[in-house]
């Protein structure tokens, strides 16, 4: 053997499994595992607290199990005193002490990442992790006018063998989403998460990353998320037996006393490789073959993980790298301090930072009618927006952030994801939880110095992009409410939505 038959297999932080693509076929008598915690990954946006926690100590117990399956494993802590930072630098160092070996890495979910990589010699291989490979979904993508989930969910569906029989849906329906929409009353015996309590390893992580980043966003304790595939299992098995019977109809819903109502907090641990996403759908099917759970909540919580997740990925691979630089609605008013420090009178905006901040988590709806709306609707700088987003949630990784953010929050792309904005004022806040209750702001108010700022925002949104939404069939009725208001209310609400737009400061 010659060291020219040798590979370094460099694992990143969310490709924490023995199965990944890169790993298949090597040798462990011969090629070596390279893992490095790169401070700049860290860094490159403000990421939550909690998040660097869960990487890290993720990374350091996978390195310890790959150790004990046989394989000799270089690893690069982040506080090593020769630890430049950078990654593609210190996968070159090590590169450097192993003459003639090639340097083999799955495909990262950053384009950023991947094309740092690429320019380092570093030989990448697709991660197969997904369902839907870049080539199929190019080939899915290629003619249509418009890509639209729901379609690419039927045929992820069909491949999958998912809630099927034969070529028929189960229950003879794609989607039961239109049962997954009611309000959730407050419950005393509402599940909770699986939470875990952080070993040696991930007590060491804890400490390091308060030491070497006090600055960064969020509460760092307590942290009780899992760190090893068998835990992450657990959290598996427990959200099936606890949330998942009641997920369906109200995972629309939002309470404040309850943070996590029937979710699942398990796509962390599917995006950094301690889930197979498919053994998850394959659990979920099965408790509903079992009559455990019910229909709609099954297909809901599967249409998330092969249609929605899937799609996602799709779309920014096939976009990027000019996807992010998207913005349709010329919006270029800079991100509130209020996103980072939660302090403003809008009650349901300062519930759901103070949530993020705390829990580095916020549910789907949570992010989408409340932080992404309001953003939609003043009109923030989408660049801005989407690197908070993929800041402050410990399930945020570029691929799947950025589309969801850019795309279907803030309709930057034109409608590449969604046919519409999901654009809406106070009422439906009102209409899917309680934060209205608790809050300085009147809901039912369009105007006036109690008025609830969504719905004067909204309107205003309407007005401002009318040219464009009364072409748009699922838009249009908004635009002709709007120019039913008389004159004088136009006016109202405008000057209103202008008001309150210029207060708004950029400070922490």
């Amino acid at each position: 053997m010659t060291q020219a038959d040798q590979k370094l297999i460099l694992i990143l932080g969310d490709q924490l499994t023995p199965h990944i693509s890169s790993l298949r076929g090597a040798d462990k008598s011969r090629d070596c595992v390279v893992m490095v915690e790169a401070a700049g990954e860290c860094t490159v946006v403000r990421h939550h607290k909690k998040k660097i926690v869960l990487v890290l100590s993720a990374m350091r117990h996978f390195a310890q199990e790959l150790r004990k399956q046989g394989w000799n494993v270089v690893y690069v802590p982040i506080d090593s005193a020769a630890n430049s930072g950078d990654l593609a630098r210190e996968v070159a160092g090590i590169a450097a002490l192993h003459p003639g070996a090639r340097v083999v890495a799955t495909e990262p979910g950053d384009f950023r990442l991947a094309a740092d990589l690429r320019n380092s010699d570093v030989e990448l291989v697709e991660d197969d992790r997904f369902i839907c490979s870049h080539a199929t979904f190019n080939a899915w993508a290629k003619g249509r006018k418009e890509l639209r989930m729901e379609f690419f969910y039927r045929d992820m569906r069909r491949q999958t063998g998912l809630l099927m029989h034969g070529d028929t849906p189960e229950g003879d329906r794609w989607n039961f989403d239109s049962e997954n929409r009611k309000a959730a009353a407050p419950d005393m015996f509402m599940p909770q998460p699986k939470q875990f309590v952080p070993d040696a390893i991930t007590e060491q992580v804890i400490e390091t990353v308060g030491r070497l980043f006090p600055d960064a966003f969020g509460e760092l304790l307590p942290f009780w998320f899992a760190v090893t595939p068998d835990d992450a299992n657990r959290a598996l098995q427990h959200f099936l037996q606890t949330g998942l019977p009641q997920f369906g109809e109200t995972q629309d819903a939002m309470l404040q006393a309850h943070r996590f109502l029937h979710h699942s907090l398990l796509s962390a641990y599917i995006n950094i490789g301690l889930l197979d996403p498919l053994h998850v759908c394959k659990s979920v099917e099965e408790a509903f073959r079992k009559g455990r759970v019910p229909l709609a909540s099954a297909e809901g919580f599967i249409r998330q993980i092969i249609g929605w997740r899937e799609f996602i990925r799709g779309v920014y691979w096939l976009k990027m790298p000019d996807y992010v630089n998207s913005n349709a609605l010329a919006a270029m008013r800079p991100l509130p301090g209020f996103y980072w420090s939660g302090r403003t009178q809008m009650n349901c905006m300062a519930h759901v930072v103070q949530q993020t901040r705390e829990e580095a988590y916020a549910h789907h709806i949570q992010r989408l009618m409340i932080t992404g709306n309001f953003a939609l609707l003043a009109g923030l700088n989408p660049r801005e927006v989407h690197e908070w987003y993929l800041a402050v949630y410990i399930d945020a990784f570029d691929w799947v952030e950025m589309p969801n953010t850019i795309g279907m929050a803030l309709h930057a792309d034109g409608g590449v994801v969604g046919s519409k904005p999901y654009a809406a004022s106070g009422n439906y806040i009102h209409r899917m939880s309680d934060y209205c209750g608790a809050c300085t702001y009147d809901v039912k108010q369009r105007t006036g110095d109690k008025a609830c700022p969504f719905n004067a925002l909204y309107w205003d949104f309407i007005a401002r992009h009318a040219e464009r939404f009364k072409r748009n069939p699922r838009m249009a009725q908004a635009c002709r409410s709007f120019e039913r208001f008389d004159e004088a209310e136009q006016k109202r609400i405008r000057t209103q939505a202008k008001a309150f737009l210029e207060s708004l400061t950029s400070e922490y």
